[in-house]
């Protein structure tokens, strides 16, 4: 086997050294399940941001595609209205989540990205 890879010149180990007490490596029990949460919930926001984009595309469409009639234009401003408040609930997610960790645990940042001693 090292034959083999000796045909291809050195190889390097192409992960990098997790070393405890790292951001990226586990410094104790449930670091990691911590960043697969974090990750999963900024992956959900990110796509909140994307559906919300869809959806004023689709209302302009819709507006474009109207014709003047004011049920196809009410259901664009629906839509409008719609990803308004839900973009509204998910930024509103973030200053709640900052106020709380600044009044329980006096940083505003404990609840948003947690860390475990």
């Amino acid at each position: 086997m090292n034959n083999l890879l000796a045909q291809f010149g050195t190889v390097t180990n192409p992960f990098i050294d997790l070393a405890p007490g790292s951001p990226l490596g586990a410094s104790s029990s449930g670091a990691g399940l911590i960043l697969i949460l974090g990750n999963f919930i900024r992956l959900l926001i990110v796509a909140a941001g994307l559906y919300t984009l869809w959806n004023f595309i689709m209302a302009g469409y819709g507006f474009l595609g109207a014709s003047g009639e004011p049920k196809n234009i009410a259901k664009a401003w629906e839509k409008i209205w719609q990803s308004v408040l839900g973009l509204t609930i998910v930024a509103g997610s973030f200053v709640l989540a900052a106020l709380f960790g600044y009044l329980i645990f006096n940083d505003p940042t404990a609840l948003i990205s947690p860390k475990i001693y």
